[in-house]
């Protein structure tokens, strides 16, 4: 997807992207149909996951991990996203828990005694990773502002002796009943405080066996089947402090001062919007496995069509890209101003590209023996994912253009 030369990728990032790539095409292609037809979670594709490092991709390389920080990891969800997109966007739920609490949490404030306990409870879930393959999920919806950022969390954490009790719910929580651990999003209650605070977030790993958890509702949707975002109830659940994946306010600080964090559920949509193009240019050509050697490339308004794509494309490709380079803490405004920017074009555009190539393609690409009625489905659904949906990234970034910090109208 993003040329070694052309986009001077680093060694380590021509190195996974290219690892991704060959994964994606060899096992993350040839089941991904299943998954989405059964709504199955890819139980399977984990497992080799594990077995070929990908679960470890943003442990530090010190801690036995891959050592990929924000930009290489997104290069390579993009590959994973090309293949199956409920793999890769299910996979961005787990790699975050290494991503925020690895090299994102390096870049933040933290004395040193509360970063050296920070660095040795992630060596715990890390080793749990990297030893038995756990996988770690990120439930994050609630069915309100929280997950946008705009108020605390409704899921809460008491503190008691040797640790917290967590009650709540999460919505469109996916890996539900598949992930070992849950990395959830919680607001500290403490006591004299008449209303939480979104700096009182904690982010703990909740074991899935753990008394009080429970998976509720079904799981039939449009598209991203194979995420099973069913939904999760806490009920005085109980986690000892080594449960904690950042220390108090860490998280806060985070979400203020490093917010391109949220983008990573846009790579899974990149590697779909490439993905709709790639199949279109192999369907019109008469080159797809499975398919009659028919050529339609001969029409103009195929021809027309197939170029609209790819100036789509380009254009996406280069915008995300940028943005995702400067990934960094304290951005300046054009920086983030451009990341929503991005993650608003990476979203609506791949949905556009799909749905451009079902249209080019004609009736016979539309059946379920070929990807394209997939991706088509799963690539609507990125408008929707929080903390970042389109219609909230339109609206900060006009706002954010046309008010400085601190400015009103009064």
């Amino acid at each position: 997807m993003f040329d070694p030369a052309a986009f001077r990728l680093t060694a380590q990032e021509a190195a996974l992207t290219a690892d991704a790539r060959e994964f994606g095409q060899a096992v993350l292609a040839p089941r991904a149909a299943r998954w989405d037809r059964e709504a199955s979670f890819p139980t399977d594709n984990y497992r080799d996951m594990h077995a070929n490092g990908l679960l470890g991709i943003c442990i530090p390389d010190a801690e036995g991990g891959r050592g990929a920080g924000f930009r290489t990891y997104c290069l390579t969800a993009a590959e994973m996203g090309r293949y199956c997109g409920a793999t890769a966007l299910t996979w961005n739920m787990h790699v975050c828990s290494t991503l925020w609490t690895g090299a994102l949490t390096e870049d933040l404030d933290l004395p040193a005694d509360i970063r050296a306990e920070h660095r040795r409870r992630r060596r715990l879930h890390y080793d749990r990773i990297l030893r038995d393959g756990a996988i770690y999920a990120q439930p994050f919806s609630e069915g309100g502002a929280a997950a946008a950022g705009g108020v605390a969390f409704g899921t809460t954490a008491k503190r008691v002796p040797g640790g917290y009790l967590i009650s709540g719910r999460k919505i469109f929580a996916s890996l539900s009943g598949h992930a070992d651990f849950y990395g959830v999003l919680c607001t500290e209650l403490r006591d004299g405080e008449a209303k939480p605070s979104r700096r009182d977030t904690l982010y703990l790993a909740i074991p899935r066996d753990a008394e009080g958890v429970a998976v509720e509702g079904g799981w039939d949707p449009l598209g991203m089947r194979g995420t099973v975002s069913r939904n999760l109830v806490f009920r005085d659940v109980f986690v000892g402090e080594d449960a904690a994946l950042m220390p108090p306010g860490l998280y806060f600080q985070a979400a203020t001062r490093w917010p391109h964090m949220f983008m990573t559920l846009s790579p899974a949509y990149m590697g779909i919007a490439q993905a709709a193009y790639d199949f279109t240019v192999k369907y019109l050509r008469g080159e797809w496995p499975g398919t009659p050697p028919v050529k339609r490339r001969m029409y103009p308004t195929k021809q027309v069509a197939v170029a609209e794509m790819r100036v789509m494309l380009e254009q996406t490709k280069a915008l995300w890209f940028q943005a995702v380079t400067e990934a960094g803490p304290d951005p300046s405004k054009d920086q983030l101003l451009r990341a929503w920017a991005a993650q608003h074009t990476v979203m609506e555009n791949a949905a556009a590209l799909a749905a451009k190539a079902v249209r080019t393609c004609g009736g016979q690409a539309m059946l379920k023996s070929l990807p394209l009625e997939r991706l088509y489905r799963d690539a609507r659904c990125g408008s929707l994912m929080l903390p970042w949906t389109a219609e909230l990234c339109i609206d900060r970034i006009g706002r954010a253009a046309l008010y400085e910090a601190g400015e009103t109208d009064e």
